[in-house]
């Protein structure tokens, strides 16, 4: 087996997860479709971008405490804010919307309990996702997460929220792995503004290793291609090619396109997004 590097923990279960305030995946059907009211259709034409940048200290704003003490014996990244560089669009076909992301993203990371953490990704100010990740013995996995989404109909705000929980296994970064070898993520979810339950489902497949460059400094990094299929109330796909940190599970590059679908009263409503950051740091935002 190809070792991937994950520094031991203090215990060897993470146990249940921590309550939380938040949530949503190493993507996974993000945002959940607008469910559009009829008045929005006659503001269509009156609709425009609104989406900005979010800055390194707007993102600060919002990171918690979180607990534990990080480093190399705590086998989680280090907390606080860091610069991630990208770019990205977000199409919904009804009403036919846009807003793009970046180019700077903050990626937050926030520390839960003894084992968890969560990472939050502002990709715009009208975009944000979290994944919240627990350590089992060597391994990480995924325990769900959330997305919130807002877009600007005529004059109308029109947001949603989704929040996902994962089965146990759903696999992150594997103490040790070997290239070729994958696993079954499994997680389900639900929007406040889509009617019923969504299940994104798929292998998760080991690359392999590889040195990338993060400001200049050295990062083994495990490479991972994540594929999930997205069915009941919301119908997609998802691709996700990720490159985490092998000593502590930071994501340092990603790159998602995702397609899902959801029918509304007034016609069949597709979201795509696609897009790509990159970490340019390994140091928190001072």
């Amino acid at each position: 087996m190809e070792s991937v590097e994950a520094v031991q923990g203090a215990g060897q279960d993470a146990g249940e997860h921590p309550r939380r305030t938040r949530r949503r995946r190493w993507p996974w059907v993000v945002g959940g479709l607008v469910v559009v009211v009829a008045a929005g259709a006659a503001w269509v034409t009156l609709a425009t971008n609104h989406a900005h940048e979010v800055s390194m200290q707007q993102a600060e704003q919002h990171m918690g405490t979180g607990a534990g003490t990080p480093g190399a014996a705590d086998g989680r990244p280090a907390p606080g804010v860091y610069e991630y560089r990208g770019s990205g669009t977000e199409h919904l076909s009804l009403p036919p919307l846009s807003q793009g992301e970046g180019p700077i993203i903050p990626g937050t990371v926030t520390l839960q309990g003894v084992h968890c953490w969560v990472f939050r990704v502002d990709y715009s100010s009208h975009h944000w996702q979290t994944w919240d990740y627990c350590r089992h013995g060597a391994d990480t996995w995924e325990a769900g997460g959330q997305t919130w989404q807002l877009w600007a109909v005529g004059p109308l705000n029109v947001t949603n929220t989704s929040t996902f929980h994962c089965a146990p296994k759903t696999m992150s970064l594997p103490g040790s792995a070997s290239p070729g070898q994958q696993w079954w993520g499994h997680c389900t979810g639900t929007n406040t503004s889509v009617s019923g339950t969504t299940v994104s489902a798929g292998p998760y497949r080991f690359i392999g290793l590889s040195t990338m460059s993060v400001g200049g400094r050295a990062v083994r990094a495990a490479e991972f291609l994540r594929l999930r299929s997205d069915t009941g109330a919301q119908h997609g796909t998802e691709r996700s090619e990720v490159w985490l940190d092998a000593s502590t599970g930071l994501p340092l590059r990603l790159q998602q396109s995702i397609t899902v679908t959801t029918d509304t009263e007034f016609g069949t409503s597709t979201y795509t997004q696609k897009g790509v950051l990159t970490l340019a740091s390994l140091s928190v935002h001072r």
